[in-house]
């Protein structure tokens, strides 16, 4: 499984978690077997100036992500990553990469649903 996380700079398992994955400066993209974490890489977000919302989710599916951990995001890209195979679950306050891929890889991890998903426009935004 490779999950992807939204990073502050420099990205890497100690990196902070950025709280909205669209306008984080990079993707930490970590791959886990069952013995544990196999290898991390860190790619530069590429944004949303060309494909809109669904620019880093393509980038993250080209990547290989089997799933997703963010604070936040719009409905539009949730439905992209969906539609791509991608789960995506909320980061839960993880305060760094690490800890958000030991969420995942000890089932601690909720789905994201429509109480994370931000409004846009000043809506709500899973509280971060």
């Amino acid at each position: 499984m490779i999950i992807a996380i939204p990073s502050n700079a420099p990205g890497g398992l100690d990196a902070a978690v950025s709280d909205h994955f669209g306008h984080c400066a990079a993707f930490t993209l970590v791959e886990l077997q069952d013995a544990g974490t196999v290898s991390v890489h860190v790619m530069p977000n590429t944004g949303h100036a060309q494909g809109g919302c669904l620019a880093p989710v393509m980038q993250l599916k080209q990547a290989g992500a089997d799933a997703m951990v963010a604070g936040g995001m719009g409905m539009r890209p949730l439905a992209g990553f969906q539609q791509e195979g991608i789960r995506v679950f909320h980061s839960g306050g993880a305060a760094t990469v690490g800890d958000a891929v030991r969420r995942v890889a000890e089932g601690r991890a909720q789905e994201f649903g429509p109480a994370q998903v931000c409004g846009g426009g000043g809506g709500q935004c899973g509280g971060h």
